[in-house]
């Protein structure tokens, strides 16, 4: 069926308004806030759109980080809007996983995995039911015995020996830090995220304000590393916006005296430069590998674009990086977000051009890829962004 699709970006506009933790910002001015409560709230509309999709949220899929990633930021949406539905819609997901013990069937060998373990954090404090802090322990326990770098990087898989994926801190690092703070573990959470966050940068750290995809320590993965520096070849988007989250979401939670946060700061700003740097004039999004614009295969991402829109913006807000050079370049990516951001024929809210799954690769693989419409990636990124900048 050929859908009718109505643009919607033209029509929004940008409210200026920001939200940490489902809070109101008094940043945006009254009028503002005003007129934003007339505008269509495009968090619920994908929400609500993704939930008549799959009523019974067993066919979101099985147990990993694009299903975490979107029921996480549905709770953000729940956290604003206070739907007893959203919530519950969580927690059906959630309970075909878990057990009537508390046991989660999966062996996490995969940092991917550790992702979802954020749910049972947010269930155990909603619901005190006991079982999902089993199950978020089991997760835990796991953490300690993950292989590692011997620098201390959490491998992205044991299947991928020795290899860091800036994919990859998004998926334990905000879990482990939540837990800890949660479950009286601070000290090795504290200790533990904030390494592998420095090591994950100074290992794909570029001179250029980016990160590469992957870093091997072994130098003998497939996807050919640099045999002196040990990273991939080139700078796919949503792997940076991964790390870019990561940032904001730790420095959230780390304690304002905590010996790294200077460090972690620092990547917040390099990565804003590279991110005004690279950002397409045109459209205000970002390509799908970021600093090959004007390669003709190249395309713009959403699910990075949100990413990386989310990450100025909050930066900023926070002080982390100056208000007159980057502000200008969130609104921008934002108004470019909004412009793959459709209702079709049915009434339903669609989001386009979000890249599928991706491992690490050549050009031609990630010039290749799916672009998606409704891929869980760009939809729970679009959701942490939007509540970001437009509540």
């Amino acid at each position: 069926m050929i859908r009718r699709r109505t643009v919607l970006a033209g029509t929004l506009g940008l409210t200026g308004g920001l939200l940490i933790s489902g809070g109101t910002s008094s940043a945006a001015p009254a009028a503002g806030q005003a007129a934003a409560r007339h505008r269509a709230d495009l968090s619920k509309a994908v929400v609500d759109s993704t939930m008549t999709r799959h009523p019974d949220p067993k066919t979101l899929g099985n147990w990993g980080y694009t299903r975490g990633l979107f029921l996480y930021a549905t709770y953000r949406v729940h956290q604003r809007v206070k739907d007893p539905a959203y919530l519950a819609y969580i927690k059906r997901w959630v309970d075909n996983f878990v057990d009537a013990n508390g046991h989660v069937s999966h062996s996490f060998n995969n940092v991917d995995a550790m992702q979802p373990g954020n749910l049972l954090l947010i269930l155990h404090r909603e619901t005190g039911d006991v079982r999902y802090r089993k199950a978020a322990d089991q997760i835990r326990t796991r953490i300690t015995s993950y292989p590692r770098t011997s620098d201390g990087g959490m491998w992205h898989a044991t299947s991928r020996q020795g290899e860091l994926w800036a994919d990859g801190v998004f998926m334990a690092q905000p879990f482990l830090l939540r837990y800890g703070t949660a479950y009286g573990d601070e000290a090795y959470a504290f200790e533990e995220v904030t390494k592998n966050l420095s090591v994950y940068f100074r290992h794909l750290k570029a001179d250029n304000g980016l990160l590469y995809h992957a870093y091997d320590e072994g130098r003998d993965a497939p996807w050919k590393p640099n045999p002196e520096s040990g990273t991939s070849a080139y700078h796919w988007a949503r792997a940076i916006g991964w790390y870019a989250m990561t940032l904001i979401e730790v420095l959230d939670l780390l304690p304002a005296g905590h010996p790294r946060r200077p460090e972690l700061v620092g990547a917040v700003r390099h990565l804003a430069k590279g991110f005004a740097r690279y950002q397409d004039r045109r459209t205000g999004r970002w390509f799908q590998v970021v600093d090959r614009g004007s390669d003709t295969d190249n395309w713009t991402e959403t699910s990075a674009s949100s990413m990386y829109t989310l990450m100025l913006h909050a930066a900023v807000e926070r002080g982390y990086i100056d208000k007159e050079s980057y502000l200008p370049a969130a609104r921008k990516g934002y108004k470019g977000v909004l412009e793959k951001v459709s209702t079709n024929s049915e009434g339903l809210t669609d989001i386009s051009d979000i890249c599928e799954g991706t491992n690490v690769g050549n050009l031609a693989h990630y010039y290749g890829r799916k672009r998606n419409v409704n891929d869980l990636h760009g939809l729970g990124a679009f959701l942490l962004m939007n509540e970001q900048l437009a509540y």
